[in-house]
């Protein structure tokens, strides 16, 4: 593994997926399934996840609430969001505990920092809840403090993008991609990938920040690094093979990622790119993803 030990920061509404509100059930079920690979390969793994796809305090303050009940209540949206995944990550055979900013027994333990170690050097998944506990903080500072704090080699930013753009790519076709940026580029451009207190900590703690798309099954920057290495290898010794392909399952929820996928692989210039259809019905809900 490239990292040993990772903080990696989830985005509340991504777990979503297409709607607004609320957890999509397939996509909380495929981040965990990556997150115990990731785990059974000896990596340690803490998580910071936000709750904006139940509540954000910032957006209920400019609806009327005062600023600081309204940051409460995005920490509890964001305990509700770790719950899940925790359980999520137990279903597919991982050990999973959540630990909360501010006293909250039995739903999680307080956090501490010695004992979020210690556990994550047992394999279990440390996910890290209720932001820093105060209001008018972030999750993307809460995921920066916590991955300094407990030594991360790296602080993952796990979104429904593939990088870091100038803007909005989802909403401006025109937006520029950046292979890698400084902290201070990405200040004075205002880029919103995290806020200035988060990058700031970051810079000072000398913290690297990936940003890569979590919605592509396998991780995307793990597919990247390896088919990279494997191109390099065959190339160096003149070889056609092995013959290399990637593989990408098509769901309800990650469809709007083929134009990427496809981008991807002309980047690499992979042998093959084989897109596979995979739909389930919801005889509940009558439902398809």
């Amino acid at each position: 593994m490239r990292y040993s030990r990772i903080l990696l920061k989830l985005s509340g509404e991504s777990l979503a997926g297409k709607g607004n509100h609320g957890i999509n059930e397939s996509v909380l079920d495929e981040y965990a399934e990556q997150i115990v690979d990731v785990v059974r390969e000896s990596c340690e793994v803490a998580i910071v996840i936000g709750g904006g796809n139940i509540f954000r305090g910032l957006s209920g303050s400019e609806s009327g609430f005062d600023r600081v009940r309204g940051d409460q209540m995005g920490m509890l949206a964001t305990v509700i969001n770790s719950l899940a995944l925790a359980s999520a990550i137990i279903k597919y055979g991982g050990k999973a505990r959540v630990f909360t900013s501010i006293r909250m027994e039995p739903v999680g333990e307080l956090y501490n920092r010695d004992k979020v170690v210690e556990k994550m050097k047992q394999g279990t998944v440390c996910i890290l809840s209720g932001g820093t506990g105060n209001p008018f903080f972030t999750t993307d500072t809460a995921s920066a403090l916590r991955a300094v704090e407990i030594g991360a080699d790296v602080l993952l930013k796990g979104t429904r993008v593939d990088g870091v753009y100038s803007a909005d790519p989802e909403k401006d076709p025109n937006a520029e991609r950046f292979e890698t940026i400084t902290f201070e580029e990405a200040i004075n451009r205002r880029l919103k990938i995290m806020d200035s207190t988060a990058f700031t900590m970051c810079r000072e703690n000398n913290m690297p920040v990936v940003v890569f798309d979590m919605n592509i099954p396998g991780n995307l920057m793990k597919l990247i690094s390896g088919i990279k290495t494997l191109l390099e290898v065959r190339t160096k010794l003149k070889s056609k093979k092995p013959l290399i392909a990637i593989q990408f399952i098509v769901f309800k929820f990650n469809e709007h990622q083929i134009g990427t996928i496809k981008a991807l692989s002309k980047e690499l210039k992979v042998d093959k790119l084989e897109l596979k259809s995979a739909q389930v019905y919801d005889f509940e809900t009558d439902d398809h993803y």
